[in-house]
């Protein structure tokens, strides 16, 4: 009875570490601004979002492809959370790190429950839980689709293994709905059925295999992996349909990068460079940035050293898969979760991401926390040597991932930061003008913009905002150039025509504005912002009965609008005071 008390007070004590450690490391994002990259489209500019949880935008998150993506569990995490705090970026922040802090404790669960090694789990759980590669998934309030699907991911894989321990249709079926969730908050976890296939390898052993000695068992023991594989066939037939879903939603959004752009032996050969190049910022976690360039090519000399140190890797790890086969187990894991996000398939424009590691990260710290005990075995004073080392590597992670954090304060620190450690960013010029236009400083911001445009003359965003720049200091023709280019650069761009609408309203031409917000509408049918500019347009030409139906429209979509409501309350009292004097007011 003690040494059970023992274990679980151990086990207690490694789940009160991860909190600490969490907690003290995250604190600071509850005093954060809302980032101005992506979240804006994903929380506090988003109409639906902003509107909480109703009917009506549950339907619009099971149905929508914004933002180039179909994760409706995504969509409502964020309602829920306007529900409950409103607009305070500091709710919304914390509900990142409560997610992840749960990830980290089911990590440790999950792998301590597989391989009963509390502290070669609580190191695995401790790695995740305070690496800086991982900052990025949990300080960004849009990458929230991160963590709820790997927290739904480790789901399915702890009841898969209560699964394994009495199998019966009603565990396997949560196993189903888990994975399910994690595909509806971001499909990264595609490649679940292949890591369950790791797991029956090693920690599970339901892998059977027989020896030379034991010639008429093969047929036997093909069997029962041939059964392992085929109880997976559910998983992937969700799995091949999460991918469909996926590309129809950023083709439809513009997010894959073309083919000519990023023809197939650049996508390679960046994937196999990147491969490497994660690795070494997990060991050595420096020049961490927002967004890293796509640069193209890179250097032939980086692709065949990348290839080759992938290769031998890999050999090694077939090679001792007996042995030692948290190994290949790990290194399997690192290689395949990495594969949606690898740029085979262009997404974006950046060359790789820190998010992108969140769950692939897992199986390297695997490698390491079974395999830093395996090489210090021999020696004498083995447990004091990897207390010392787990005590030095985690004092450095957190004081690193500290200054990490306190990138994420606002717009201007986190692009600032990247302008820093990273060449030619473009996006990062574009989003630190955006942030300096935000706070009214139209110069530096116009400086910034041209920066972006310089860079990437066919970054379309930058000429929008160029354009924002100079309507909002008074150079309304010169905006309108801008808003053209980058409805050149791309015809589906909704925000662009209803600031071309929003220009032309300005001048006066009423017809051309509305025009333009129909165009709008179109790229976009939950386009507020739009359906009331056509109200405000139709007032301008004397159609004012036409113009309740916009802004009614408009609050439909929007019912927090403010501008709308006040436009509907001031026609609707204009009709009555016609009605009531026969002349408009």
């Amino acid at each position: 009875m003690r040494k059970k008390y023992s274990i679980d007070r151990h086990g207690l004590a490694l789940c009160l570490f991860l909190v600490f450690v969490t907690v003290s490391l995250y604190g600071p994002v509850g005093t954060f601004e809302f980032d101005n990259y992506d979240t804006a489209n994903y929380v506090y500019e988003n109409s639906r979002v902003k509107a909480g949880l109703t009917a009506a935008n549950l339907r619009w998150a099971f149905t929508t492809t914004y933002v180039s993506n179909w994760h409706p569990v995504t969509w409502i995490s964020h309602m829920l959370d306007v529900q409950l705090f409103g607009l305070n970026p500091g709710a919304h922040h914390w509900t990142n790190v409560v997610l992840h802090l749960a990830n980290s404790l089911l990590l440790f669960g999950v792998l301590r429950l597989m391989t009963g090694s509390l502290w070669r789990s609580g190191a695995v759980a401790a790695l995740f839980a305070i690496h800086p590669l991982h900052v990025q998934s949990v300080a960004w309030i849009a990458e929230r689709k991160d963590l709820l699907s790997t927290f739904f991911g480790l789901l399915a894989i702890w009841r898969y293994i209560r699964y394994v321990q009495s199998p019966n249709a009603g565990r396997f079926g949560s196993v189903f709905l888990f994975f399910i969730l994690s595909l509806m908050a971001k499909p990264m976890m595609v490649t679940l059925p292949f890591v369950l296939i790791l797991l029956d390898y090693w920690p599970l052993a339901r892998m059977r295999f027989a020896s030379r000695s034991e010639p008429n068992q093969l047929s036997q023991r093909w069997a029962f992996n041939s059964a392992l594989l085929l109880e997976k066939i559910p998983l992937l037939i969700v799995s091949a349909a999460s991918c469909l879903v996926t590309v129809y939603a950023q083709q439809t959004g513009g997010a894959v990068g073309s083919l000519v752009a990023y023809p197939f032996y650049v996508r390679l050969a960046n994937a196999l460079v990147s491969y490497v190049s994660y690795i070494g910022k997990m060991i050595w976690p420096a020049n961490l940035a927002v967004f890293y360039p796509h640069p193209g090519a890179p250097p032939v000399w980086q692709v065949i050293m990348a290839g080759m140190l992938v290769g031998g890797i890999t050999w090694v790890a077939i090679r001792f898969a007996k042995s030692k086969p948290w190994f290949i187990v790990g290194w399997l894991w690192y290689l395949g979760t990495l594969v949606p996000v690898i740029g085979l398939v262009q997404v974006g424009a950046q060359a790789m991401a820190d998010r992108y590691t969140y769950l692939p990260l897992i199986g390297l710290f695997i490698v390491l926390s079974w395999g830093i005990p395996h090489l210090l075995s021999p020696f004498r004073y083995k447990k004091l040597a990897q207390i010392a080392l787990a005590a030095f590597v985690g004092v450095i992670l957190m004081i690193i991932s500290w200054g990490q954090v306190a990138t994420w304060q606002s717009g201007q620190t986190l692009f600032e930061r990247a302008l820093a450690v990273t060449e030619n960013n473009y996006v990062a010029q574009n989003n630190l003008g955006h942030y300096q236009l935000q706070e009214g400083r139209l110069t530096d911001a116009i400086h910034h913009f041209k920066k972006a445009v310089e860079i990437n003359p066919k970054f379309e965003v930058a000429h929008l905002n160029m354009g924002v720049a100079l309507s909002r200091q008074g150079q309304t023709d010169q905006a309108i150039r801008w808003y053209t280019r980058a409805l050149r650069l791309n015809p589906d761009y909704a925000m662009a025509y209803n600031n071309l609408g929003n220009a032309l309203y300005r001048q006066g031409a009423y017809r051309q504005a509305i025009a333009n917000y129909l165009q709008a509408i179109q790229k976009d049918p939950d386009y507020a912002d739009a359906y009331n500019g056509i109200g405000a347009a139709l007032i301008g030409l004397g159609e004012i009965g036409k113009a309740v139906a916009f802004f009614k429209k408009a609050l439909e979509i929007n019912p927090s609008y403010t501008d709308a409501q006040n436009n509907l309350n001031n026609t609707l009292a204009a009709i009555k005071q016609h009605h009531e004097t026969g002349e408009p007011r």
